[in-house]
This record gives structure tokens, C-alpha cells and sequence, in this order.
């Protein structure tokens, strides 16, 4: 049974599914569509929309076993890391709730982190499932760009978006994320790759893995209890054999202009549908932070600026590549915190445009890269949890996974 009491205190579900099939309960972002239940994307905008078919998620899910029970809450079209530009008003963490959940999949990590689901689906473009995940204490997956079919979700950044998956444990993740993988004919930029049995990764061995500790995600203005619980969950898996090597990647400041340069554009791309003449209302019903978004990426994309921004950004994005793939030369997975620290306070967004690019500062390097990675919980800090994040190259999933999964069979979450 749902708590409805708890799901009013804390806002999580936009809208709850009265009468679910039968089956597993799962919550479903409110950016993925399903058949016959409103889906928002958290703006007024859609407030009265219902779509007429399912996303692939969606389907795969419900064909298996799994049944919706709601529609969680986000940030208005995914824009922000903190459910706080959501028109129906944010979601708060269940550890306090004077404390944001995150976003922009924050009302999944929330219905996670309070018990009412096990599992919940969420989608990420840079640090939408891996941010909440780390705020809530829960595991957060975010696959392989490509690897998840987007079929069905409403686009924010089409180079960039992940769907993904937020769960209690590594097991309960690792079980969805092997039923929404895989190619999709209604989605030209699935992989035609294999998927892979990722269960059958999850050993718990770690034995003589090569792990590269991120040297420069550990940030000078980083409360020291985070840098200490971040170092003490990297010395767990070393004591259980793994080979732990400090590195530097690329200053990950340098992602925070690139991510925001190419979102921005394809967010004024992927907003021009909503004309109030298909579906939807008019135009005047999006919120600021759409308006701010498709002004300026639509400024990006204008005649004479389009090489001075979009297309530098695209190079430098390449450098990030190129970085990882050599890096990746020499280490299996690396590793770092999720977020520079814990949840910040309710109203911390205010008057911060760009709130959410610097929260995600630590994810958005590996995002614009299109690289899987984890987020585990790895302690507290003043009462609040924190992550630690395990990124791999593409199509690493099962690898990244038992890593994930080691830590915890030998860190106890809580």
C-alpha cells in the first residue's frame, strides 16, 4: 500500500495510479509517457495531458512483471538538480525534509529513499539519477548513452539523455536495467549492441580490478567529512583487493560550459513542439527556467554564434572523450564522490540560475562522454547521505555494477 500521508508530506508522485495491475510496484518519472495516465513533465504546460501509447521503458517493464503505481515528481522538463522549478512545487528528502531531494529525478529517489517502491525509473542528462540517488541515499544507475531506449520520453537534451533506474539495492537495479536495455526500432540512436546478462557480473569479487581515484573531483572547497568518507569507501575496496591508483582526468569545471552550451541548445530544438496547437496549453505556460533555456540556446544556435559556442563546445566535448578513452587504457573503472556534498536546504535555488550545472559539476564529465556509473550510498554528513559514483567505459554496465554491488555486500548502507 502507498502511504498516501508520506506522498503528501514529502511530494513525491504528481499522479498516483488508483487501481495498478498486478504485478511489482514500480514509480515512473513524469517525463515518460504512459498510456491513459496524465503525464506532465512536472509543467503546467501538459497539466491536462494524456498520452495515447507508452514509452519503451514503460512497456518492457509492465511485459515483465512490473506494475506503475505512480508518476513521480522532477524539475520542470528536467530543468535543474533540484525538483525546485517543478510547477506542482518541490520534492523534499526523506532523511529531512527541510533538505531538497535533487533532481532533476528527484521524486524517484525520494519514493525510493522512503520505502513506498523498491525501484524506480528516472532519467538522466547529467546528474539527474546520480544526484538524487546520492541526496537520498539510494543506488542510482545511469547506462551507456544509447543503451536504454529514449523512445516515449519527453526530450530535454537528445545527445545526452539517459534513461535510468534508482533502487533500494544493487540487485533490484541491476534486475530493471537488463529488462529496459537493449536496441529499439522506434529509437534510431539505441545501440544495436547485445545486452549483456548483467546479474551474472555481480560476483562481489574485486580482486586485481584496476580502479583510477579521481584526483580532481575531490574539490578544494569540499567539506573535509566528504573527502574522508569518499576515501574510506575507495580503502574498502582496496582492502578487498582492488588496485587503487590516484589519477587526473580533465578539469571537470570545463564540462559545466560544455554541458551547458549544447543542452541549452537542444532544449530550444526539443521545446518548439509544445505550441499549444498538438497538445498541451500555450506557450505562457512555461516556467522561467524553460523560457531562460530556450532563449539562450536559441541564441547559441543563431547565425554567427553557432561556431563561436555550439560548435567549440562540441570539440571540447570530443577532449573529454579522447581523456576517458586513455584513461580507460589502464583502469577498469573509475571512481569519486557524486556530488561535491549533501543535500542543501529547501530555497537554495533561488535566484541560481545556473544551481543545478554547478551542482553537477562530478557527473557532468562522464554524461557529455555518454558513460555508465553508479551512485552508492557511502555514509552520512551531518546526518544527511552522500555517494560514491563508479563510472566506466561504454557498455561497462555489468562491470560498474559489481563493483557497486562489492561495496555494499561489505559496506553496510546504513
Amino acid at each position: 500500500m502507498i502511504d498516501r500521508n508520506l506522498n503528501k508530506k514529502l511530494n513525491i508522485f504528481l499522479t498516483l495510479v488508483d487501481k495498478p495491475k498486478a504485478g511489482i510496484p514500480i514509480a515512473i518519472k513524469d517525463n515518460f509517457l504512459t498510456k491513459g495516465i496524465r503525464t506532465t513533465a512536472a509543467s503546467k504546460l501538459l497539466n491536462s495531458f494524456i498520452p495515447q501509447y507508452s514509452a519503451t521503458v514503460v512497456n518492457k517493464l509492465e511485459a515483465n512483471g512490473y506494475s506503475v503505481v505512480g508518476k513521480t515528481n522532477l524539475d520542470a522538463w528536467c530543468h535543474g538538480s533540484s525538483t525546485e522549478t517543478s510547477d506542482f512545487g518541490p520534492t523534499l528528502n526523506p532523511w529531512n525534509t527541510d533538505y531538497l531531494s535533487g533532481g532533476s529525478s528527484g521524486g524517484s529517489a525520494a519514493a525510493v529513499s522512503a520505502g513506498i517502491v523498491d525501484v524506480a525509473i528516472g532519467s538522466e542528462t547529467a546528474g539527474s539519477i546520480r544526484g538524487p540517488a546520492a541526496w537520498c541515499g539510494v543506488v542510482g544507475v545511469k547506462p551507456t548513452y544509447g543503451r536504454v531506449s529514449r523512445y516515449g520520453v519527453i526530450a530535454m537534451g537528445s545527445s545526452l539523455d539517459c534513461p535510468g533506474v534508482l533502487a533500494k539495492d544493487v540487485v533490484s537495479a541491476t534486475k530493471v536495467l537488463k529488462i529496459i536495455s537493449g536496441n529499439d526500432p522506434y529509437d534510431a540512436t539505441s545501440s544495436n549492441r547485445e545486452t549483456e546478462d548483467y546479474e551474472l557480473f555481480l560476483t562481489g569479487n574485486v580482486k586485481g580490478l584496476k580502479i583510477g581515484l579521481i584526483e580532481n573531483y575531490l574539490l578544494p572547497e569540499m567539506e573535509k567529512e566528504v573527502v574522508d568518507k569518499t576515501l574510506g569507501a575507495i580503502e574498502v575496496l582496496e582492502k578487498l583487493g582492488a588496485i587503487i591508483t590516484r589519477v587526473k582526468t580533465l578539469d571537470p569545471k570545463y564540462a559545466i560550459g560544455v554541458y551547458t552550451v549544447v543542452q541549452r541548445a537542444e532544449v530550444s530544438s526539443n521545446l518548439a513542439r509544445y505550441d499549444g496547437i498538438r497538445y498541451g496549453n500555450d506557450r505562457n505556460y512555461f516556467g522561467q527556467e524553460a523560457k531562460r533555456r530556450i532563449m539562450l540556446g536559441t541564441h547559441i544556435l543563431s547565425s554567427g554564434y553557432q561556431d563561436q559556442y555550439y560548435k567549440k563546445a562540441e570539440k571540447i566535448r570530443t577532449l573529454f572523450n579522447k581523456d576517458f578513452d586513455k584513461l580507460f587504457e589502464g583502469f577498469d573503472v573509475l571512481v569519486g564522490p557524486t556530488m561535491p556534498g549533501p543535500a542543501p536546504k529547501v530555497g537554495v535555488t533561488k535566484g541560481q540560475s545556473m544551481f543545478g550545472e554547478m551542482a553537477d559539476v562530478l557527473a557532468e564529465p562522464s554524461a557529455i562522454s555518454g558513460l555508465p556509473a553508479v551512485s552508492i550510498p557511502c555514509g552520512f554528513v551531518r546526518r544527511l547521505p552522500i555517494g560514491l559514483q563508479i563510472m566506466g567505459p561504454q557498455f561497462s554496465e555489468g562491470k560498474i555494477l559489481n563493483v557497486a554491488y562489492t561495496y555494499e555486500q561489505n559496506h553496510p548502507k546504513f
